[in-house]
């Protein structure tokens, strides 16, 4: 299968889905990651134009280690909105290229703006790019797939309705979030958060509820035709 995750900045699939999409790369799956913002706002000490190329080679590594595809959708922090159809467009671009049988994003009431909007622009681009006369690059139209929401920060407001056990993965997971230092860093010395242990914990959260040692929570995306009687999550 093939599988896509969009989330916001360089190091929100890392937080709520890393485990899963190993456990996609374990079974066979073609499995990439699209942040649509570059997070050059993501520091209060190092500007944007240094943060950006910072954090791209962040996500880069992160995507390396378990042999994800990484790409970028042009956007930026506090940019991104759900009527931008430059940004639409890219994504519809991405979903062709992927050609996924499922996409993982934001859930649509997450805790800030930035998400929020690219949950509204994944559903958007997802159906714009199942229409053959959209053509917005000259790719092949993609199938009209199911989407899964990912947990929010921290699981606030957020009752998963499907788990995946990444108990196998947990150690990699956080690899791949270790990977974002300009992030760690920041939250540890201006935020007073140890970033890593507040994912380490919601995991082990997230298996207290399903009775593994470590799980991730998704909820789908019930709409007319984006149900599957499939298993697609691993």
């Amino acid at each position: 299968m093939n599988v896509l995750a969009i989330g916001c900045h360089p190091d929100d699939v890392e937080i709520a889905c890393s485990g899963t999409l190993v456990k996609c790369v374990k079974r066979g799956d073609n499995v990439t990651v699209c942040h649509v913002s570059s997070g050059d706002l993501g520091h209060v000490l190092i500007p944007p134009e240094e943060l950006v190329p910072m954090r791209a080679e962040e996500a880069r590594k992160a995507g390396s280690l378990a042999g994800i595809k990484v790409v970028y959708a042009g956007g930026n922090d506090l940019q991104i909105h759900e009527c931008d159809q430059t940004l639409r467009d890219s994504l519809v671009e991405i979903i062709r290229d992927a050609a996924p049988d499922f996409i993982i994003t934001h859930a649509p009431d997450d805790y800030m703006p930035d998400h929020v909007n690219v949950s509204k622009l994944v559903f958007d681009a997802a159906f714009t790019a199942s229409l053959p006369n959209y053509h917005s690059g000259g790719s092949r139209a993609a199938a009209l797939v199911p989407i899964y929401y990912m947990d929010t920060l921290a699981g606030v407001n957020f009752q998963p309705e499907e788990y995946v056990d990444i108990s196998k993965e947990i150690e990699l997971k956080l690899r791949m979030l270790g990977c974002h230092q300009s992030q760690l860093v920041w939250m540890r010395e201006h935020d007073g958060i140890d970033f890593a242990d507040m994912v380490k914990t919601c995991s082990r959260y997230r298996g207290y509820q399903c009775g593994v040692e470590y799980a991730e929570g998704f909820k789908p995306c019930r709409v007319y035709l984006r149900g599957t009687t499939r298993r697609l999550l691993p």
